[in-house]
């Protein structure tokens, strides 16, 4: 036991030791005089961690803790390895250049090395916690604290940042929303760029699916708790290999994302006012499909030479349609294509009697394709005359309202100033923000799934139904009542987010631009109408506090607040309320 504890000691040193590197090497800037010092600290550490995992891996008896210190050494002995090879074809250059070469090497293996002993302690505070919705919130806070404290890092920022504007680029970031106070571009630096662009993966998925990934990669397994907490962040109704589920998700995440960063450079690389190609694809394809809105262009999609890119423009709407419906209704989707290809070249497998599609993936994609189609032919007729005129063809009037009908479900880009549309196309929009996205995605608002319910209750009241009913299922009153209540919360939160704004702001400012920006912080989309960037102090706090609940969404945390586990065996007599 003493020895257990030594080494847990030993492993909170070299956390320690491993983060304040980080912090000290990418977030200050150093005289030269310490410069080869630093890169001979960061050999050591290597080194040190290379053979504390080895010691690890011999002392430790049970395979978990094998795997994970095995996996540890792996990783770092491959980071040394190929850091030798660069040393020896480099071996004619000064000691100081070679340590420069293989410097990026070794950071990102202490990056990825501190990423997982993260992973692992946020694993292990939710394994001790037994409130699942409690962690869920608190897991998106302390990624947004820490956020916030790394954009404040002198090299973070070009001019340096006030801690509430650190705090909202942080929550705009992990809440996936897009709002800025300061340009992107031009008041974040690469290290600034590359944090938020990190926040927004991390938000888009969320911590307990990153943990889970980790969890199951390491050890194929999971705990009880585990699971419950993962269970409800990526809409699974049973247990039943949830972990699994959360590895698909990341796995799933990632590739879409690297593919989607292919197209984006191909569309772009012969454009010669982007400088770093490479990240500018990477940056906006994990801003596309996460939903997040936030471009490395000071203008975003405005600018001139990418306003009229309708190639890279049409690869971003299929990236946050792709981010928007989720994983399970998209690997749904492919279950059914896949069973009807497999059916097709083999009769024998015929079995019509079961559905492949669940009700919710139809309803999620039946909604999803109604808002678009109307979405569509609406912005077609209101901006006829006005933002349509800037395209020439008839193919670039196409893409622009196409993507002006995507962006407002919680995405965010625009390849224009909204100010400059007509006000039905504001209302239009804000209807399209309030909606959102699909449950388990990475976008946000009251969901498709909601509205569709909330909609389809109204239809069925009228008839004189008590209970709906859509393709040959009936849909649970409990599922009913949870719609009616998302709805409900999200108007009163937007609501009082209104009336504080107007409050806080100056007197005369447009109520229509505050209800816009209200609605767009809610759900987590991003877009704008100018007024963000001069918010008062107040009334920052105002959207920052928007922006969080309308992630998290304020049922789950009075879910997680309020519910108690109990079973109530007795009901009380009924009495029906009169309303008219």
């Amino acid at each position: 036991m003493k020895k257990d504890s030594i080494l847990k000691l030993i492993y909170r040193f070299f956390d320690l030791i491993v983060l304040t590197y980080i912090v000290f090497d990418f977030g200050y800037s150093v005289h030269e005089s310490y410069t080869v010092p630093k890169l001979v600290g960061l050999v050591f550490i290597t080194l040190a961690l290379l053979s504390f995992n080895i010691f690890k891996y011999n002392y430790y008896k049970t395979s978990g803790r094998k795997k994970v210190a095995l996996v540890n050494s792996v990783i770092i002995g491959v980071l040394l390895l190929v850091s030798i090879v660069v040393a020896i074809f480099n071996y004619q250059l000064p000691i100081f250049d070679i340590l420069k070469k293989i410097r990026p090497i070794l950071e990102a293996g202490l990056i990825f090395y501190f990423i997982i002993r993260l992973m692992i302690l946020v694993r292990y505070i939710y394994e001790v916690y037994y409130n699942p919705a409690i962690v869920f919130v608190g897991s998106f806070f302390a990624i947004i604290l820490l956020g916030s404290f790394l954009l404040m890092l002198p090299n973070a920022t070009t001019e340096g940042i006030l801690f509430t504007d650190a705090l909202f680029t942080s929550t705009s970031a992990v809440c996936v929303t897009g709002l800025i106070v300061l340009d992107t571009a031009t008041d974040f630096t690469f290290v600034g760029q590359t944090i938020i662009i990190s926040l927004i993966q991390i938000g888009g998925l969320g911590i307990l699916t990153f943990t889970s990934f980790f969890a199951f990669f390491f050890r194929g397994s999971s705990s009880f708790k585990e699971g419950l907490n993962v269970r409800d962040f990526i809409a699974q109704d049973t247990l039943k290999d949830v972990l699994k589920t959360a590895l698909n998700v990341v796995i799933f995440t990632l590739s879409v994302e690297l593919i989607g960063a292919l197209f984006i450079y191909t569309s772009i690389y012969e454009n010669p006012e982007i400088k770093d190609k490479v990240f500018f694809s990477i940056f906006h394809s994990i801003s596309a499909f996460c939903n997040a809105g936030f471009s490395t262009m000071a203008n975003g999609l405005s600018e001139f030479h990418l306003q009229f890119n309708y190639y890279m423009q049409w690869v971003l709407i299929i990236m946050i349609v792709f981010g928007g419906l989720g994983y399970n209704i998209i690997f749904n989707f492919y279950q059914l294509i896949k069973t009807n290809v497999l059916e097709f070249f083999d009769r024998s497998r015929i079995h019509k009697q079961v559905s492949i599609m669940t009700l919710n993936s139809k309803i999620v994609i039946y909604t999803t394709g109604l808002l678009l189609i109307g979405g569509f032919c609406f912005l077609s007729l209101s901006e006829m005359n006005n933002s349509l005129l800037l395209h020439d063809t008839v193919f670039g009037k196409i893409t622009a309202t196409a993507f002006n009908t995507v962006t407002p479900r919680t995405a965010g880009f625009n390849t224009m100033d909204f100010s400059t549309f007509t006000v039905p196309t504001l209302l239009f929009i804000i209807f399209l923000m309030w909606i959102g996205a699909s449950p388990a995605s990475t976008g946000g608002g009251i969901k498709t799934s909601t509205f569709a319910l909330a909609t389809l209750n109204i239809f069925s009241i009228a008839r004189g139904k008590s209970r709906i009913q859509l393709f040959g299922r009936r849909i649970s009153s409990e599922s009913t009542s949870r719609a009616f209540a998302i709805l409900c919360i999200s108007l009163i939160v937007i609501g009082l987010a209104i009336i504080g704004l107007l409050i806080f702001e100056p007197k005369g400012t447009d109520l229509l631009t505050v209800v816009f920006e209200c609605f767009s912080a809610y759900s987590t989309v991003g877009l704008s109408l100018g007024l963000t960037p001069n918010l008062s102090e107040p009334s920052k706090y105002i959207i920052i506090g928007t922006m969080f609940i309308g992630r998290i969404g304020m049922l789950n945390l009075m879910i997680g607040m309020l519910r108690q586990i109990n079973h109530q065996f007795y009901e009380y007599p009924k009495e029906n309320i009169l309303i008219n």
